[in-house]
């Protein structure tokens, strides 16, 4: 009978000694803010939901190291075991790293780890887990994706600037990411020999085992366009960007009896609830052992822009249950036409049923969801990427509600509320029908299919998220289905929203 292997544990690194002085900051980059988060608790929250992953431990530049810990007591990031200061230099905080995951190991036992850049915040699921299958077989992973750009080589010539010297054959030329992955003994091991040479420097580590571990095979794992390094300062804008148009991870629908155990004993109130998204919201919600609450202007006179029925609903809501667990306003007005032939109380209408409502509905729930550590759950539509032609009054403010969202989830976190929003393509409502007339069947989502996404979110623990919800596969955002591309590719399919 063979004898059975353990498979290793694997803890990743994440390394955060930037400084951000290229990006013109004054402080390190990391701790930048990016859709409602800092850099960093963005790169650690998908280390911690990778299920290849065991623990974390955060190399951070010298003197912010309590920046992060307290960044990680308020996400909740139960896998961060330590947050230890960086070295002066990259090989400083690598060995500084070595040690510390080699630290309590018994003799003979390796460890497998990942060294990650902090400022790749859009890191895929997908990569660290190839990563670590390729530790299976390997001893040291690295991860790359093609050139898509000629690259040259270069040399000064006194006063007169660079030459070209060689143009390499693009097809054999990969661009360099991190993760970089190895087993424990093989990196300590590439340190320890360089040790020896007066002038090592590293500037990653592959680069270190290469160079002093020769016979050690690096494999190559295929990494993501998304993987981007922030790193000048049109990188925070592309970086924000991405975590608009790529879609928060959604959660795996619940099976009936799971929504049973979430649902009951707790108070839903959703404005906009007469018919539609909404009403199917409530009507779920109910099923499964929640008290609803479906609000709106044909079915309990409540008009989301009046500040008084708003409170008025909530403060209901809380006397008869004792509580208020989850907000939901799907409420919402989409009037066809050109800007400049709108007349002023259309405009008005826009203004404060799609954007003021929604603003009014969030500072009357505060109180009722910071008590339940419940959650406010906002809706856009696909538009709001890109303004399109005669509805730009909805699409605007749709947009408006993707910046609330992230703002609000970073304001509230502390007081553990969740906040989220839901953009689903093109559903079967009756708004949508009113301003488009009847589509084909088949080429709309149905508006439970939209509700059962939305319990899902509810129930989940994602907060600051813009989550797609698409016909295909309403639970699959783009960017977890397979990288830029993708999310690219439905970025350009959407066509209207709900």
């Amino acid at each position: 009978m063979s004898e059975h292997i353990a498979t290793p544990r694997t803890t990743a690194v994440i390394l955060a000694g930037g400084t951000g002085q290229r990006v013109g900051l004054s402080i390190p980059k990391q701790l930048l803010k990016i859709a409602g988060k800092s850099v960093i608790e963005h790169t650690l929250t998908t280390f911690e939901h990778a299920d290849s992953i065991d623990d974390i431990i955060v190399l951070m530049a010298q003197g912010y190291v309590p920046d992060i810990e307290k960044i990680v007591a308020k996400a909740g990031l139960k896998k961060v075991v330590k947050v230890i200061e960086g070295g002066a230099t990259r090989n400083d905080t690598t060995e500084r790293a070595i040690a510390a995951v080699g630290e309590g190991l018994a003799e003979g036992e390796d460890r497998n780890v990942l060294f990650h850049d902090a400022v790749r915040p859009l890191l895929s699921q997908r990569v660290i887990d190839d990563c670590v299958r390729a530790l299976d077989r390997y001893q040291a992973v690295d991860v790359a994706i093609p050139s898509a750009d000629t690259i040259i080589v270069t040399r000064t010539h006194g006063d007169d600037g660079e030459f070209i010297t060689d143009v390499p054959d693009r097809s054999r030329l990969r661009r360099g990411q991190t993760p970089q992955a190895f087993k424990l003994s093989t990196i300590r091991r590439a340190y320890e020999v360089a040790a020896g040479d007066p002038n090592f420097q590293a500037t990653d580590d592959c680069s270190v085992v290469l160079k002093y571990l020769p016979d050690v095979p690096i494999h190559v794992v295929a990494g993501d366009e998304f993987n981007m390094k922030v790193t000048q300062p049109v990188d925070v804008f592309i970086a924000d960007k991405l975590f608009q148009l790529a879609s928060g991870a959604a959660p795996a629908q619940a099976g009936e009896d799971a929504y049973r155990d979430l649902f009951t004993g707790k108070t839903v109130v959703v404005f906009g609830g007469s018919y539609g998204i909404g009403k199917d919201i409530a009507d779920l919600a109910e099923r499964y052992g929640a008290t609803s609450f479906p609000l709106g202007r044909s079915t309990t006179g409540t008009h989301v822009e009046n500040p008084e029925h708003v409170d008025d609903a909530l403060s209901a809501a809380y006397a008869q249950t004792g509580r208020v667990d989850y907000v939901i306003n799907t409420a919402g007005v989409l009037r066809i036409g050109k800007l400049a032939e709108t007349d002023n109380a259309t405009v008005e209408e826009a203004l404060r049923v799609n954007y003021l409502a929604p603003v009014q509905i969030a500072r009357a729930s505060y109180k009722y969801l910071a008590e339940t550590r419940g959650q406010l759950l906002l809706y856009t539509s696909s538009s709001y990427t890109r303004g399109r032609a005669e509805y730009s009054l909805y699409s605007s403010t749709k947009a408006a509600m993707v910046n609330l969202t992230q703002a609000l989830s970073d304001e509230w976190a502390a007081d553990g509320i969740r906040v989220n929003c839901l953009n689903p393509e093109r559903t079967a409502t009756p708004m949508r029908v009113k301003a488009f007339g009847e589509e084909p069947a088949g080429t709309l989502l149905s508006s439970e299919a939209v509700a059962r996404a939305s319990l899902d979110v509810l129930v989940s623990d994602l907060t600051g998220h813009v989550i797609d919800v698409r016909q295909q596969d309403p639970t699959a955002p783009a960017h977890a289905a397979g990288g830029f591309e993708q999310a690219l590719a439905a970025v350009l399919d959407r066509q209207g929203g709900m």
